[in-house]
């Protein structure tokens, strides 16, 4: 991307724009593509820029390239837990502080026993992934090749396991504050309920009047719901990059 243009001398002041990464920005896992990283570019010349996920920083870097914390303004890992905003780190929260260590041990070993008791056609490894502001489970698990990734998918659709896992762990823990959100191809996130996409809003509600989000899982139960239905956002439904592209070009070009 080029030179950056300092906040304050966009052409549409006050407004930014925030996208989810997987389904929206690239392909789901699958790095961005060159017409998306140029269109960025030249988005970030009228407006501000963020992406918001859940997967860590890392996961990020790999589709939206190494310098990503450069290349947007603003960068929301984990929800918003892990923040950057022009490139510098903000104070972030910790899921393993907020839940305590022996309520998290009832949660894992649950989620464990039921992982070994699912019936599925193929396993691969990283069933729990610990991040620094929720878990993310995968019955698959996150090795998964790409082609694993999208058979994984129907096989889910078809026998609603993701759908059954959460409604288990809805009924085993109904008391502990726990927001179930289903995204991407093969897994669930699981934190504090208010720490979804909608928590990383508290960092730039207060800087910019309009806030547009893009996102394709915005159906309910889909981790894009909440801040697409936000009253904070502008929310726009999308299917594809290619969906995100064709509508920036029609709001902003």
């Amino acid at each position: 991307m080029s030179t950056v243009t300092p906040l304050a001398e966009r052409e549409i002041k006050d407004t930014i724009v925030l996208f989810d990464v997987d389904g929206t920005l690239t392909p789901a896992r699958l790095h961005a593509s060159d017409e998306m990283l140029e269109l960025l570019g030249a988005l970030r010349k009228k407006v501000a820029i963020g992406f918001v996920g859940g997967s860590d920083l890392a996961k990020q870097q790999e589709q939206l390239g190494d310098d990503v914390v450069d290349n947007f303004d603003f960068c929301f890992s984990e929800n918003g837990l892990t923040a950057y905003r022009m490139g510098v780190k903000l104070a972030s929260q910790s899921f393993i502080q907020w839940i305590g260590e022996e309520k998290y041990n009832k949660l894992i070993v649950f989620i464990l026993r039921y992982l070994a008791d699912l019936d599925l056609p193929v396993r691969r490894g990283t069933f729990v992934e610990f991040r620094n502001g929720m878990i993310n489970v995968s019955p698959i698990g996150r090795s998964a090749s790409n082609p694993e990734r999208q058979d994984y998918e129907k096989y889910d659709l078809a026998h609603k396991i993701r759908e059954k896992f959460v409604a288990a762990l809805k009924a085993e823990f109904p008391d502990y504050g726990l927001t179930y959100s289903i995204g991407g191809q093969i897994s669930f996130d699981c934190f504090p309920t208010g720490w979804d996409k909608t928590y990383c809003l508290t960092q730039v509600e207060k800087e910019f009047k309009t806030i547009h989000f893009f996102g394709d899982k915005s159906f309910k139960g889909g981790n894009d719901y909440e801040i697409y239905n936000d009253p904070r956002t502008i929310g726009h439904a999308v299917n594809s990059p290619a969906d995100t592209i064709r509508i920036l070009k029609e709001l902003f070009f």
